[in-house]
């Protein structure tokens, strides 16, 4: 943000629907953060398009992106850069504008603000400075997989992104493991073969999830399996574009007993390493892979 909000020049507010040229009405002074589309245009809102063109501060992840969305409908308003680089700048400015009784509109490059974005923190400023921070619902990548995806959607977690570094992502499926609801995770389309092979060793390989890409664009593409089987599909496989990983609950099992575990962790013992055998008994049983090593390594230890 090059320019205090608090200076801004008042604009002419209006939007453009079907060559109908609407006025905007006044908004009260708050932080409202607008939903915009996650691909296509037209599933904006008409209370988004309103909120844009009536703000007294649009601030937005780039200006570039929302200037897009701003011309496609004829919304005059200019946009300030908020984003993860400039946000101990750009905050207290943006603070200081509903301070002085100004709305602010708060959007990001593609979907909900706050879901995964440096907007978290500006909404922790208003709320701790006493303001009013109103959502403006929209789309939302993350319920567009869920609901495309044919998984069970009665109890969902959304974890946002993996760990980058293998170990790290390995830790934290690993504590996802049991948690009796469908996942939804953000990816990179130049990580996701290496996630659903680590998915497909921590969470079960019959476990059944969707790769959603593209949500809404002219590429729109589920992909459905189980987890195995869609870590041999992106095996080595070039991916392009937005990229949401949705993986269904625990699968249903019997527990085993004591006795079986450690038979099939001695018997897997004999010709892996520790740590691959506690990995194929994890695959085997459907116990926790981090309990299974510490058990190999306590019979190993009574041996």
């Amino acid at each position: 943000m090059t320019e205090d909000p608090r200076q801004a020049t008042a604009q002419p507010r209006t939007y453009r629907i079907n060559d109908v040229m609407i006025a905007a009405r006044p908004l009260e002074p708050a932080l409202y953060l607008v939903a915009t589309p996650i691909g296509n245009l037209g599933d904006i809102t008409l209370r988004a398009l309103e909120t844009l063109a009536g703000a007294d501060v649009l601030a937005c992840e780039d200006t570039r992106v929302t200037r897009v969305l701003l011309d496609r409908f004829g919304i005059q308003n200019r946009p300030y850069s908020y984003h993860e680089y400039n946000a101990n700048e750009a905050g207290p400015k943006l603070i200081a504008a509903l301070e002085a009784g100004r709305s602010v509109a708060l959007v990001s490059d593609a979907g909900t603000p706050l879901v995964s974005d440096p907007g978290y923190r500006l909404g922790q400023l208003a709320i701790e400075a006493g303001h009013r921070v109103v959502p403006i619902p929209g789309a939302s990548a993350p319920l567009a997989a869920l609901v495309g995806s044919g998984l069970p959607n009665d109890a969902f977690l959304f974890a946002g992104f993996l760990p980058v570094k293998d170990k790290a992502r390995h830790e934290r499926l690993a504590q996802l493991r049991d948690v009796p609801a469908t996942l939804i995770f953000f990816e990179s389309p130049h990580r996701i073969g290496d996630t659903l092979a680590a998915a497909a060793e921590e969470l079960g390989a019959e476990r059944q999830a969707s790769v959603c890409r593209e949500l809404t664009k002219t590429f729109e593409e589920f992909r459905r399996g189980t987890l195995k089987e869609l870590a041999d599909q992106y095996t080595d496989k070039a991916v392009k574009g937005e990229v949401v990983l949705v993986v269904g609950p625990p699968l249903a099992r019997a527990a085993p007993e004591a006795g079986e575990i450690d038979r099939v962790l001695i018997e897997l013992s004999e010709t892996l390493p520790t740590a691959k055998a506690a990995t194929e008994a994890a695959k085997l049983t459907g116990q926790p892979r981090k309990e299974l090593y510490q058990r190999l390594l306590a019979l190993k230890a009574d041996g």
